[in-house]
């Protein structure tokens, strides 16, 4: 969650990354005229293997052929998490069942030390059955948060306890793994249904 002036710079410089897109670009040659255009996809996203609340060990592989609907975030944040998590499973249940299995709600933790297979089975029971929580080294979460363009900085509370300031977008990443759309947390559960709706 974004405490602080501080803090929220990095989540601007985010955003205004995902706005602009983040472009790779590959040249095409187009018939007629003669000449490469250059087009381009937003470059967020990408392979990750991490572990899910079960405790399996599954990869962006594993969910091939149907929609993700990932945010980044962590069990002990107090507001913006929960909050998030469940806009995204009150827009799934409005789309009706047939549609929301199309698409995967994952949840990527940001605090891999705290948030344990076991503590992440508990805490995605609040939202449905259908939620998965990741988990995994520092290192395998450090690499996912860099393909996705995360935000996330460990901030010290007393007592030696601590807080997450982190960004809070949702992605929704196509059948072949690329992202289709980012939201942001403001988005309400209609606003999200009736996109997820026109892009799956």
């Amino acid at each position: 969650m974004l405490r602080n002036k501080q803090a929220l710079v990095p989540y601007l410089l985010l955003i205004a990354a995902l706005a602009g897109g983040l472009l790779w670009h590959e040249s095409q040659l187009v018939p007629g005229l003669g000449r490469n255009v250059v087009t381009g996809q937003a470059d967020i996203g990408g392979s990750f293997r991490l572990i899910d609340q079960t405790g399996k060990t599954v990869s962006d592989r594993d969910f091939r052929g149907r929609y993700m609907l990932v945010y980044f975030g962590y069990s002990f944040c107090p507001d913006v998490c929960p909050t998030t998590l469940g806009v995204m499973a009150q827009a799934l249940e409005k789309l009706g069942t047939e549609r929301a299995r199309r698409i995967v709600p994952i949840f990527v933790t940001i605090d891999p030390a705290r948030d344990t297979p076991k503590v992440l089975v508990d805490y995605m029971k609040a939202f449905g059955p259908d939620f998965i929580g990741l988990t995994g080294s520092e290192a395998a979460i450090k690499d996912a948060e860099k393909k996705y363009r995360v935000y996330a900085v460990k901030r010290p509370l007393e007592k030696g306890n601590y807080g997450m300031d982190h960004s809070s977008v949702l992605y929704l990443m196509g059948p072949d793994g690329r992202l289709v759309a980012f939201y942001d947390e403001a988005i309400s559960p209609e606003g999200l249904a009736k996109d997820l709706q026109q892009k799956t």
